[in-house]
């Protein structure tokens, strides 16, 4: 609603900048005043002319507030210093809110636009960990909000399986005596081998050139007993991490396997159309120094066979011709690699991706000990959180019977880890503390509480109260103040959905969800709805807050019970 109530400030703004003749397509933006008193809606558009008409921004602002009319649902516009603030009409504005939200509030036009968003991609020899979450997270939430937004998305998880880290175990599978637990999860079982064999590289130096000579014999010639192994070791790996990523609500559209690029000549045609700006010396390379990078960027090994950075090129290159807008997610350490990419890239003719760079998560020293003492797992960190979870719920609600208790911990201990994770900007350094994710006052606990709150109220309402009600048949003139402010904040969700998208961020939409179920508790701790003379508009806005709530935890990928 933000949206189409900025869409009617600035038509009025060009307006009058026109019957002055100050000027066309002139770029200014609005925001929320920080004081209700100072309207609802504000523009610097005075400090964009000052420049250009040699005046004072007050005064400027003081001249337009003299031209300009207002339309509805505002009333009135008054120049506060060099800012130009417009105040609602709060009933007529009260009134296309609530006809605004639907069950699909918050989904944007569609804008005929394909992005391939590439996200958690882990190697693939051994279970994901903490290392992997945030990425996953952040673009698993990403994708949502972008589809939200109207754009045709397609996640992709790109598959490392032509690395030295499966040759390594697919020798393991060759060399050491190692036996399976069927009762343990595929990852797990691949991650306890490639343990092994690193050990086994520890006390055998040799064992690396082995290694080399298997991924060389795998890459160049193929044959058909090594490739069995190779994708076994990496399929078994991924039905894992697919378990552990459906319980974290995390999806992918599509697996690509690096191998292709080999087995599909796409890598000799890298090589091929980079010909004229490759070095050669053991290696084959890119001296990058013209463009201010001091490390080359090395294309294969002195062996001859290619390299993960090779691979990466012609999988962007893909990524570049099947789609409008080409997204990554990664971690900090990745941000040489991709400047040299985009160099690349822009030498091949292809698309530079847009990157979502994020600092790592850790847990506070001693919070959480793992049982193999390598690293903590995703698995290990669900099972803690669905453990204290339901701890907490014990406390809180004894008459449970268990089976929905653990159904309840189990979407307050999955909602606690991706929200903990999605509420701060990915730049930011993260440690997990479990008392705050899981805080029913402050974690998203207290979000999902707020939903089933709601729930709660519409449950002792009869639906048709509400539900049939014409919105033109409410007394929409005497709102109170809660009334106003949760109003304002359901309206605020499509442009929260819309700027997220085009600055490729998570944490705003996960500070919104805060906020919106702040305002709900707000309002329903403070005014009566049954029973009150306002109950069927009360009760209006409860199921539009609702509605709200449920929609933008989706976007988190983030349940919201009924009940809790």
């Amino acid at each position: 609603m933000y949206r189409i109530l900025e869409k009617y400030a600035s038509t009025s703004v060009e307006k009058a900048l026109n019957s002055l003749e100050w000027g066309e397509n002139i770029d200014f933006t609005f925001e929320e005043p920080p004081n209700p008193n100072m309207g609802d809606l504000a523009t610097s558009v005075a400090f964009q002319l000052a420049s250009q008409l040699k005046k004072s921004p007050v005064d400027i602002a003081q001249q337009l507030e003299k031209v300009l009319m207002v339309e509805s649902p505002f009333n009135k516009v008054k120049s506060m210093g060099p800012y130009l603030n417009f105040y609602l009409d709060y009933e007529n504005f009260s009134k296309m809110v609530l006809k605004s939200v639907d069950e699909n509030y918050g989904s944007l036009e569609d804008k005929k636009t394909k992005v391939i968003l590439e996200h958690t991609s882990a190697n693939p020899n051994g279970p994901l960990h903490i290392g992997h979450i945030r990425n996953a997270i952040i673009g698993d939430s990403l994708a949502r909000i972008l589809k939200s937004a109207g754009f045709q998305v397609e996640t992709q998880y790109y598959v490392n399986d032509m690395g030295r880290q499966i040759a390594m175990i697919v020798w393991g599978l060759q060399n050491l005596d190692y036996h399976p637990d069927s009762n343990e999860k595929t990852d797990v079982e691949i991650g306890k081998l490639y343990f092994k064999v690193n050990q086994a590289l520890n006390e055998n130096s040799d064992i690396k050139n082995q290694v080399s000579r298997i991924l060389k014999t795998y890459e160049e010639e193929n044959p058909e007993e090594l490739e069995s192994m190779f994708k076994s070791v990496v399929r078994k790996c991924l039905e894992g991490v697919g378990e552990t990523s459906h319980r974290l609500h995390i999806t992918h559209d599509r697996f690509v396997w690096e191998s292709q690029f080999i087995r599909d000549g796409s890598i000799d045609r890298i090589l091929e159309a980079l010909k004229d700006h490759i070095s050669k010396n053991e290696v084959l390379y890119l001296d990058l120094t013209d463009y201010g990078i001091e490390k080359e960027l090395i294309l294969t090994r002195s062996d001859g066979t290619s390299l993960y950075t090779t691979r990466d090129l012609a999988y962007h290159l893909q990524k570049s011709e099947q789609s409008d807008l080409v997204v990554d997610v990664l971690g900090s350490d990745h941000k040489l690699a991709i400047d040299q990419l985009k160099i690349a890239m822009d030498l091949l003719g292809g698309k530079k991706p847009e990157v979502i760079f994020y600092e790592f998560i850790t847990l506070p020293e001693g919070s959480m000990s793992t049982r193999k003492g390598v690293f903590i797992s995703v698995d290990e960190l669900m099972d803690e959180a669905f453990s204290r979870a339901q701890s907490e719920l014990k406390d809180r609600r004894p008459e449970l019977d268990e089976s929905l208790s653990k159904e309840i911990a189990e979407i307050i201990g999955v909602g606690a880890i991706r929200y903990f994770i999605a509420r701060l900007s990915p730049e930011k350094h993260l440690v997990f503390k479990w008392d705050e994710a899981l805080s029913f006052e402050r974690g998203c606990a207290s979000i999902q509480y707020a939903h089933a709150r709601a729930c709660k109220l519409l449950e002792k309402a009869e639906p048709s109260d509400f539900l049939s009600v014409e919105v033109d048949t409410l007394d929409l003139t005497d709102l109170d103040t809660l009334e106003v402010e949760l109003i304002k904040t359901i309206a605020k969700f499509s442009s929260v959905v819309e700027n997220s998208a085009k600055d490729l961020r998570v944490h705003p939409i996960a500070q919104y969800a805060m906020e919106i179920a702040g305002a709900f508790n707000k309002f329903y701790k403070s005014v009566q709805v049954i029973g009150s003379e306002k109950e069927l508009l009360r009760l209006l806005l409860v199921d539009k807050s609702r509605i709200t709530i449920k929609n933008c935890l989706n976007l988190l990928g983030i349940d919201a019970p009924d009940s809790m």
